[in-house]
Formats: C-alpha cells, sequence, structure tokens
C-alpha cells in the first residue's frame, strides 16, 4: 500500500474513533443533564405528594360556621373609601386565582376576614396601605 494511501487510511480511522468518541461524550452528557433535572425535581416532587397525602377536599355547603368567614367561604365585600364591592372565595394557597375570586388562606385579606361576621369591618394591613372593608354577606357555597 503507498504511503498516501495508509495516512488516509489512518486518518480516517482516527476521524471515526473521534466521531464515536464525541458520540459517546454527548450521551454521557445528556445523562448527566437528566439525572441533574431529576435531582433538581425531586424536592418539588416531594413536597407536592406530602402535600396531596394531607389534602383534604372541603365542601364549602357543608360548612355550618353560623355566618363567620372561614375557610372556604364565600365573602361579599365593600371598600370603605370606594364603595366598590367585590366577592371572594377563601381557598388554599394552591387553589388561589383573584382573576376567578379565589384568594389565598394566607393573604392579608383573607387573614383580616377570618373569623368575622356579616356587618363586621375587616382592617387590611397590605403593601398597598391599609384598607377597610365592610362585610355585607358571608355563604357556604
Amino acid at each position: 500500500m503507498p504511503v498516501v494511501e495508509q495516512r488516509g487510511a489512518e486518518v480516517e480511522r482516527d476521524h471515526a474513533g473521534t466521531e464515536q468518541r464525541l458520540l459517546v461524550d454527548v450521551s454521557v452528557l445528556r445523562e448527566e443533564r437528566r439525572s441533574r433535572i431529576r435531582r433538581q425535581h425531586a424536592p418539588h416532587d416531594l413536597e407536592v405528594e406530602r402535600r396531596l397525602a394531607h389534602a383534604q377536599v372541603i365542601d364549602p355547603a357543608g360548612i355550618d360556621a353560623e355566618g363567620r368567614v372561614v375557610f372556604g367561604a364565600t365573602v361579599e365585600l365593600a371598600d370603605s373609601d370606594t364603595d366598590e364591592k367585590v366577592t371572594y372565595q377563601i381557598v388554599g394557597d394552591d387553589e388561589a386565582d383573584l382573576k376567578h375570586g379565589k384568594i389565598s388562606v394566607s393573604s392579608p385579606i383573607a387573614r383580616a376576614l377570618i373569623g368575622k361576621v356579616e356587618g363586621d369591618t375587616a382592617e387590611v394591613h397590605a403593601p398597598a396601605g391599609v384598607r377597610e372593608y365592610e362585610i355585607l354577606a358571608v355563604h357556604y357555597r
């Protein structure tokens, strides 16, 4: 075999070997990335599993809180300054959706409302300042 052909064959073998090593390296990197992603999500997955294990379904219609604002209640309010009327249902942190009138039980407004009854005034200490709301009605639906 002439020297030029022999060197060409060596270069091809080296190139094929390099290509194979690159493919192996890429697959190792992919697996390392998948493993890292699984480790990053593991605490979140455990937290979700823990919450689901301790979750309770509460039917607001079955609540008898004697007119008091409690978790699950729907509350009609009037802003004491603007007379603007709003309706909120007090739900868990994971269910809160202000666009649908659902506020978290741990929100400043819900914390100010809990335990109050129709006709009471709730003073809400929020980041925007203090606001007062009159409780117009409390429903369990």
